[in-house]
């Protein structure tokens, strides 16, 4: 059997927005009642994890830009993610900036021509580290929800692979997909 995902939890975060839209997550938690946002707490350059530079396509040594964020749901952290540009995307570009980007990365990434084409996702979980703990509010052997993203762009190059650390508690993830 073939088939083709439709949709998933992912759609709207990897879709670039129309002016004037506000963030997805934003959004997403305003149709639950509730306030989303996102703390950016470092944009750095660095050479990338392993996994994260092989995913890129990255040469041993070279460099990316990361975007660290806590993800809050009304003023509580939720999630950490680590968005990973290639460096000769980011570079001189919001991207590279610590400040919010309007209609997020996506948006910004169309605008440079990089419109997402097919987009990876992996799902584990694991025992929270100690960072990870304080950083969420979790007890001492709570587990989190891993999902790494990676989006490629219409002529197959890798623009962004993203690490999101979750709470378990509350998490609902959904894909459908088409099989014929």
């Amino acid at each position: 059997m073939t088939g083709e995902w439709t949709s998933s939890e992912s759609s709207s975060y990897v879709t670039p927005r129309e002016p004037g839209h506000g963030d997805a997550w934003a959004e997403e938690a305003a149709q639950l009642g509730k306030a989303g946002t996102h703390r950016l707490t470092e944009v750095v350059e660095c050479i990338p994890p392993e996994p994260i530079a092989t995913a890129l396509k990255l040469e041993p040594g070279e460099l990316a830009v990361v975007r660290r964020r806590v993800v809050e749901l009304d003023g509580k952290p939720i999630e950490l993610a680590d968005s990973y540009y290639p460096l000769g995307i980011a570079q001189g570009t919001a991207l590279a900036e610590h400040r919010k980007i309007p209609g997020g990365a996506p948006t910004l990434l169309a605008g440079l021509g990089h419109v997402a084409a097919a987009v990876d996702e992996d799902i584990s979980c694991r025992e929270a580290t100690a960072a990870e703990r304080a950083a969420l509010g979790l007890g001492h052997a709570e587990w989190v929800l891993l999902l790494a993203r990676l989006t490629v762009d219409q002529t197959g190059l890798p623009v962004e692979a993203m690490l999101m650390t979750m709470k378990t508690q509350g998490r609902h993830l959904h894909y459908r997909m088409r099989t014929s």
